[in-house]
């Protein structure tokens, strides 16, 4: 059995254990065509389920959101760490930071002010920033994770009104037409899947009602393809692959989204959150990175794996479907990443020799020695680069850049002690003999502290 057919029979699976209507998936990745499969029935007669067939994709909009945001604040429009009182005038919790409604540790209620969801009647932009003083603030500020589909409202109408614009017409100028990504859309095209809630307790399927989430849009709002989205997740695990001129955010950017800021389970460490994406390490230094979604009548799972031996560059992965019950639509997608990661990884790109480590490096590459421990530098990738000696093969060696005018000074970029300085100095042939990294000693036989050999035990 093939991998492109062991991939269809967990889609076909998770459909039936599940009693999913309409199920789409698609797997993108770099080196492979994109593989895009579907099954069930759309619901609506004039378009049957297909590639284009188009499914709420709920909460996978915050990450549009997020990357809005991020272009704004790259741009001069706004500071992560400032309070939303310094870019609008609110009835209430305008301390709270831009960077904790990202993280969602801002303390926000989970919806807007109000019964929405029995109402089915969410405010528009100008009332669910008017209203925030009816909202509580149910946790304070950075005490620990609790999602908000409010603190994303808040953010899509903040950088709409920095744009002077709204957030609909930012989210396709500035994202979905740089990407391509023509199939999402903010409100519901006509090729839309109906979706259901399927009875427990018989195979019938109610419709459920089409939502316009108004003012909270920025939440939840999207319309998309299984396409359009792995699209997406490859975005934002490999941005430097699929957006390489920075049209919608620089790679640096998108890799400080990817950072951990919180876990979603104090007890369980197996899922958190960076700015705006979900996090779910796979062991092994493996990540899949994205966001799940649900809507009425929809559950969208849409991620993209980092790292781990015989990972694809820019593999992303998307399921979505038109059921609102269905925990396989959200497993479905991991298992499909790690499938494509067993039965069909990378290719082993073949060593070959490069230019030698400039002249005034080599002396401080090879062995040396810090806190009793032993550290290896070497030249690879055009780079200077350590590593702990007997550190595992798959733990990335932390990177130096020279400072400009300064070649004697590096800063680490990635990797252990990352920000950090490393100065070189050099005796008077012009060799370096004396290295401070993070302004610990360097030296190249094992030293105390006091600069003691460490065989001469006597300490004298």
């Amino acid at each position: 059995m093939s991998a492109l057919d062991r991939y269809e029979r967990a889609a076909r699976k998770a459909q039936a254990d599940g009693r999913v209507p309409a199920l789409s998936v698609a797997l993108l990745r770099a080196d492979r065509e994109p593989w895009v499969f579907t099954v069930g029935d759309s619901g609506n007669p004039a378009h049957p389920l297909g590639p284009d067939t188009r499914f709420r994709i709920g909460s996978v909009t915050k990450t549009f959101t997020a990357v809005l945001v991020m272009q704004a604040r790259d741009e001069g429009l706004l500071d992560l760490d400032r309070p939303l009182s310094a870019y609008l005038d609110l009835p209430a919790h305008d301390d709270a930071t831009i960077r904790r409604l990202l993280s969602h540790t801002s303390g926000f209620q989970r919806e807007p002010h109000g019964d929405v969801w029995d109402t089915l009647v969410s405010p528009d932009a100008e009332r669910l920033l008017a209203e925030l003083d009816r909202a509580e603030r149910v946790l304070p500020n950075a005490r620990r994770f609790h999602y908000s589909n409010l603190a994303f409202g808040v953010l899509g109408q903040l950088v709409a009104r920095l744009h002077g614009t709204t957030w609909e017409s930012l989210v396709t100028d500035r994202i979905l037409e740089p990407l391509g990504l023509t199939a999402t859309t903010t409100g519901t095209p006509p090729q839309a899947a109906v979706g259901y809630l399927v009875d427990e307790y018989s195979d019938a399927a109610r419709p459920e009602p089409d939502l316009d989430l108004g003012g909270a849009g920025p939440a939840a709002q999207l319309w998309s393809t299984a396409g359009d989205m792995a699209a997406w997740a490859a975005f934002l695990v490999s941005p430097e692959l699929t957006d390489p001129a920075g049209k919608v955010l620089a790679a640096g950017t998108v890799e400080e989204m990817r950072w951990p800021h919180t876990t979603r389970d104090e007890e369980m460490w197996v899922s958190g959150f960076g700015l705006g994406l979900m996090l779910h390490p796979q062991g092994r230094r493996t990540v899949d990175v994205g966001h799940n979604g649900a809507m009425p009548g929809f559950l969208a799972g849409v991620h993209g794996r980092r790292g781990g031996e015989g990972t694809p560059d820019a593999l992303g992965c998307a399921v979505l479907g038109s059921s609102g019950t269905a925990d396989q639509i959200n497993d479905l997608v991991h298992d499909l990443l790690r499938m494509a990661v067993e039965l069909d990884p990378a290719d082993i790109k073949p060593w070959a020799p490069a230019p030698p480590a400039p002249r005034e490096i080599r002396s401080a590459l090879g062995v040396w020695w810090s806190e009793g421990a032993q550290f290896v530098f070497s030249w690879h990738d055009g780079t200077l680069q350590a590593r702990v000696a007997g550190a595992p093969a798959d733990l990335p060696p932390s990177v130096f850049r020279p400072l400009p005018e300064r070649p004697d000074v590096l800063r680490t970029v990635s990797g252990r002690e990352a920000g950090e300085q490393l100065r070189l100095t050099r005796d008077a042939s012009g060799a370096v003999v004396l290295m401070h990294w993070a302004t610990y000693r360097f030296t190249r036989a094992q030293e105390a502290f006091d600069g003691g050999a460490a065989w001469d035990g006597s300490g004298e």
